[in-house]
């Protein structure tokens, strides 16, 4: 019961903190805001003020992005899910060593098991190549949504704040 206390906690300070950043939908994806930069300094100008002022938006896309990567690739979620599991299932049945037969199994050689077979298994299911694919997938659309968003009227008044 105090665990799912904990996560209802948990849960409730996500949504506070991170979840109060994201900006609508409208505002988002506002196709009358798009526009081509005219240089580089301009670019540059408005992917530092929207990733900052989307930054709760880009965060979700990254999440949602991470979710797909992760149910594309099933080894991957297989592999993983043995490791946390196996984890787990260590650490709260075999704390102590038990005899089995004439061997006694300790903690040391149950988690030597899991990581003979955890890693290779970890392996072949390819965490590098979901990870990197991960971070090109994130920063083209997040680079390429602040670059063409142009900034609202709002960014004027922030810079006028910031100097004062």
């Amino acid at each position: 019961m105090e665990a799912v206390l904990r996560v209802s906690e948990t849960i409730k300070t996500f949504r506070e903190s991170r979840l109060s950043a994201l900006r609508p939908p409208g505002e988002f994806f506002d196709h009358h805001r798009i526009s081509k930069p005219a240089d580089l300094n301009q670019a540059t100008s408005r992917i530092s003020y929207n990733t900052r002022y989307f930054s709760g938006n880009y965060g979700l896309i990254v999440g949602v992005l991470a979710v797909y990567a992760l149910i594309t690739n099933p080894l991957l979620l297989i592999s993983l899910g043995f490791l946390i599991g196996g984890f787990a299932a260590i650490n709260k049945f075999a704390p102590e060593p038990m005899q089995v037969g004439e061997h006694v199994v300790t903690q040391k050689s149950l988690y030597t098991g899991l990581f003979v077979i955890g890693i290779p298994l970890l392996w072949f299911s390819s965490p590098l190549g979901t990870f990197f694919w991960l971070v090109g997938a994130s920063s083209v659309l997040i680079l390429g949504h602040a670059s063409i968003m142009e900034p609202g009227i709002e960014s004027e008044y922030a810079t006028v704040q910031d100097s004062v």
